[in-house]
């Protein structure tokens, strides 16, 4: 298709998001902007201007509102099981195995990317930090080490691949017009490669740091931590054994979800089709019913208001979280041929393909490179995560990687990289001003010296699985 206006149109503002991404500012207002002068230039009508920012936001919203669901039933179920006192169950039988500050590293580490897959970091991160933290540092672990352990597990290495809950791949892959499927593995294995290189490189950094049990600066610094107050147990004996049962039952059918999905993967594949919308769902559904026992063992008078309460808590929370995103998400999805016909209200042999009509045009000034392309999604990805967001970035890197992609490297391989830069960089591992700064809180350590210690760790484990991606993919 020839260049038109709209198409320049949309090129500059896409330009235009990615520094306001560098300089630290929201996209909400720019995206919009963007969607309604290129819509409005497109069809030469002001009213189709009107109509394509809203259909924009509509679409996106349609195609991303499973995910404000699983979003919202995974935190509901966490703030039922917080009324009963389990979730502090579910973690206290591993405080015993806290035997010396490298063992309480690793278990620190394993813990908190475990329950991060499941519930997500932002969630998780208060109960972990109230209770394993403390007691990490008692066996001599530095309060700075282990708040770095919680950062690189939870906010880098669980949130970058989203394996369970897939609220990034969904995002990368409908961006990029592919399965959800052909990024969720990808993601998987270098989000473990990033963490692996991340993680032990902060080990070997700080080793020399770690103390003995009987060192006076352990009660030092758990006095210097602040809020880390342990939940207080109900005196209610039917409570009291409720919550013994549910810190044993939610696990167990997280775990028999988990291995369910991954038998399905492994079989016969008459029943594969646990990926993507399907596995979210799935997992979902456990939790709004593990989400209505909980609620009824509580109180069985006020489970009707309570199942009520919990789940506006998770839409809350949801939109919080993802709300900046539809609109964002718009105006990447109107330079999708894919969804363009329905913002732009066109038949689908009229409807261009803005950013993909703007980097074919560009081919012959661009070099055929699978080194630079995927190194190229890679720096994007993390100017995009520089918002503190960490899935803003994804519609970007998504549709950046359906249009770069070539003969040397495919979509699914460049959406995973974009999201590993995203992720790891917005998510909440080098910036300050992201949910990072939630996790110093907790521990009781600067923000910032917090991200300069992850910065190296994290950026060499970003190249090490972008090298890897290009050696395997």
């Amino acid at each position: 298709m020839e260049l038109t206006m709209s198409h320049w149109i949309y090129g500059l503002f896409t330009l235009l998001i990615i520094m306001t991404m560098i300089f630290r500012k929201g996209v909400v207002l720019p995206t919009l902007l963007g969607t309604f002068l290129v819509a409005w230039m497109f069809n030469g009508s002001l009213i189709s201007g009107f109509v394509g920012v809203f259909n924009a936001n509509l679409v996106a919203a349609k195609e991303l509102f499973n995910i404000f669901l699983i979003i919202t039933f995974m935190v509901a179920l966490l703030r039922s099981l917080k009324d009963l006192g389990a979730d502090t169950r579910m973690i206290q039988p591993i405080q015993k195995v806290m035997i010396n500050s490298h063992v309480s590293f690793f278990i620190l580490v394993g813990v908190t990317y475990v329950v991060s897959l499941f519930f997500w970091p932002t969630p998780a991160v208060p109960l972990i930090c109230a209770l394993l933290v403390p007691a990490a540092i008692r066996t001599g672990l530095p309060a700075m080490v282990a708040a770095m352990a919680v950062a690189l597990a939870g906010q880098g290495m669980a949130l970058s691949s989203d394996y369970i809950i897939q609220v990034a791949p969904e995002l990368s892959a409908k961006s990029a017009g592919i399965d959800t499927a052909s990024v969720m593995d990808q993601a998987l294995l270098l989000s473990v490669v990033t963490g692996v290189v991340a993680i032990g490189l902060a080990y070997l950094f700080n080793r020399k740091s770690f103390r003995s049990k009987d060192d006076p600066q352990n009660q030092q610094e758990i006095v210097q931590m602040q809020g880390l107050k342990q939940t207080e147990e109900t005196t209610s004996s039917r409570v009291h054994v409720w919550s013994k049962v549910f810190a044993v039952l939610v696990p167990l059918s997280m775990l028999a979800v988990m291995i369910y999905m991954v038998s399905t993967k492994l079989g016969s594949g008459r029943m594969g089709g646990f990926e993507g919308g399907n596995g979210a769902a799935f997992i979902g559904g456990v939790a709004v019913v593990l989400l209505l026992l909980s609620s009824v063992a509580f109180g069985k008078q006020k489970a009707l208001d309570d199942v009520s309460e919990h789940i506006t808590e998770g839409f809350v929370f949801a939109f919080k979280a993802m709300g900046p995103v539809i609109p964002i998400a718009g105006f990447f999805f109107l330079g999708s041929g894919d969804f363009a016909k329905d913002i732009l209200v066109l038949p689908a042999e009229a409807t261009p393909s803005f950013l993909f009509d703007l980097v074919q045009s560009s081919q012959d000034y661009l070099p055929q490179s699978a080194f630079l392309t995927a190194f190229s999604i890679l720096i994007i990805g993390i100017i995009t995560g520089l918002d503190g967001s960490g899935f803003s970035g994804l519609p970007l890197t998504g549709a950046l990687s359906a249009s770069l992609a070539n003969g040397t490297i495919d979509t699914s391989t460049l959406a995973a990289i974009g999201q590993m830069g995203s992720i790891w960089t917005g998510g909440g591992t080098i910036i300050a001003w992201s949910s990072l700064i939630a996790i110093a809180g907790f521990c009781g350590v600067p923000v910032m010296e917090l991200v300069r210690k992850n910065f190296i760790p994290v950026i060499l484990g970003l190249i090490a699985s972008t090298t890897l991606a290009l050696v395997l993919f």
